[in-house]
C-alpha cells in the first residue's frame, strides 16, 4: 500500500491492515544534514510532546568521536531540534524513567565509564552515572535498556565501542544484565550473543525480546552468514528470582539488522531494520513493513498510533491506526 505522500506500507499478512488502518501516513518532521541526529534512543515525553534522540557517531577535527543528544519539540511548526550539552559519553539507547528523567545507555570512552546515566528532561539537563560496572569490571558499551514494572533495569552490553576505537579492550562477554537499583543486586541474565543490541518486554512482561546484530561488526565488516535476528525468552521465577528460559529464534531480519525493538499493547513486535520498521505477530509471523529509505535504527511510539522513526539525518512521523498503542507508555 502506498499513500499519496509516497510512504509505503508493505502488507505480508492481512493482520497488518488492522495495525496500519485505512489511511496510514508518513511525514518528514525534521532533518539535519550537519550530522545524523536521529539514530538511537527515541524517548517520547508525553507531558511536553517532545522526544530525545542520540546521534550516530561523529568524528571531530581532532579525531575524537562524539554522540550528540537532541531534544525535539513537536509542538512547533516546524518542529524545533535543540542540541543538548551533556556529560553522557557516546549515548545510545534510552527510556523514560520516572516523571522527569530519561535513562540513557552510554557506550563510554577511553576515560569515561560505559553504563547507565540518568538525565533530567528539563534544562540544564543534568546527568549522572548510576551504574557503570559489574562487580568492578567495566561494561563494554552499554547499548539499550528497558525497565520492568518491579523497578529492575535490564540492558544489553555488546563490544561495539572497542571495535570502533573509543573503548578499551573488553573485560566482559557480550551479555545482557538485570540490575535492581533499590538493592544494588546485578546479574548477567543472558549470554551466547554475537552482539546483543535491542531489548524489550512483551506487554505482560512474560517474554523478553533481544536482538542480535552480529551481522554488522563495529569495524564495519558485514557478513550475511552472521546472525541478524530476534530471540525470545520466557521470564520464569525460580526461588523468587527471574530467569530467562526457553530461548528461541523469534524472527530474522532479511534486510540489514534488527536494532531497536518495541511491542504494542497487542503483543506485536516492531523492530528497526535495514528497510524501515518490520512488524511481527507475537507468534513470529512477519505482518508487514513500514518502508523507510535508508532504514531505521530505532524509533518510539507517541500517542494514538504515532511512531517516530529515526532515519539518521531525518525524523519521520508515521501514523498508524489510532488504536495502536506502544506497550511502554500505553498511550
Amino acid at each position: 500500500m502506498a499513500t499519496p505522500n509516497g510512504s509505503i506500507f508493505q502488507v505480508h499478512d492481512e493482520r497488518f491492515e488492522t495495525i496500519i488502518g485505512k489511511s496510514p501516513t508518513m511525514e518528514l518532521v525534521a532533518e539535519n544534514w550537519d550530522y545524523p541526529f536521529a539514530h538511537e534512543a527515541g524517548v517520547y515525553i508525553p507531558d511536553t510532546n517532545s522526544l530525545f534522540t542520540t546521534s550516530n557517531r561523529c568524528v571531530k577535527p581532532d579525531g575524537q568521536q562524539k554522540v550528540h543528544i537532541t531534544r525535539v519539540d513537536l509542538n512547533l511548526n516546524p518542529v524545533r531540534c535543540e542540541g543538548i550539552e551533556s556529560d553522557i559519553p557516546m549515548g545510545n539507547g534510552g527510556i523514560n524513567y520516572g516523571k522527569d528523567h530519561v535513562l540513557f545507555c552510554a557506550q563510554g570512552s577511553m576515560t569515561q565509564a560505559s553504563g547507565l546515566y540518568l538525565m533530567s528532561t528539563v534544562a540544564p539537563y543534568k546527568s549522572e552515572l548510576i551504574k557503570g560496572d559489574f562487580f568492578g569490571r567495566p561494561f563494554n558499551s552499554v547499548n539499550d535498556v528497558v525497565v520492568h514494572t518491579d523497578g529492575s533495569i535490564w540492558f544489553t552490553d555488546p563490544i561495539y565501542g572497542f571495535e570502533q576505537g573509543y573503548r578499551p579492550a573488553p573485560r566482559l562477554p557480550n551479555q545482557v544484565y538485570r540490575w535492581c537499583p533499590d538493592s544494588g543486586a546485578i546479574r548477567a541474565v543472558a549470554d551466547g550473543f554475537g552482539r546483543p543490541n535491542g531489548i524489550c518486554f512483551s506487554p505482560d512482561e512474560s517474554v523478553v525480546y533481544i536482538t542480535d546484530t552480529d551481522r554488522v561488526h563495529g569495524d564495519g565488516t558485514v557478513e550475511d552468514s552472521r546472525v541478524s535476528s530476534i530471540y525470545a525468552f520466557d521470564v520464569y521465577l525460580y526461588h523468587g528470582e527471574p530467569f530467562l528460559t526457553n530461548r528461541r529464534l523469534f524472527a530474522m531480519a532479511d534486510q540489514g539488522i534488527p536494532d531497536g525493538i518495541k511491542c504494542d499493547l497487542n503483543g506485536n513486535v516492531y523492530s528497526g531494520c535495514g528497510d524501515g520498521i518490520c512488524v511481527w505477530s507475537p507468534g513470529g509471523i512477519l505482518l508487514g513493513r513500514i518502508i523507510v529509505d535508508g532504514g531505521v535504527a530505532n524509533f518510539c511510539f507517541g500517542r494514538n498510533g504515532e511512531i517516530f522513526a529515526l532515519n539518521e539525518h531525518k525524523l519521520w512521523r508515521v501514523q498508524l491506526e489510532p488504536g495502536v498503542k506502544g506497550a511502554l507508555l500505553g498511550i
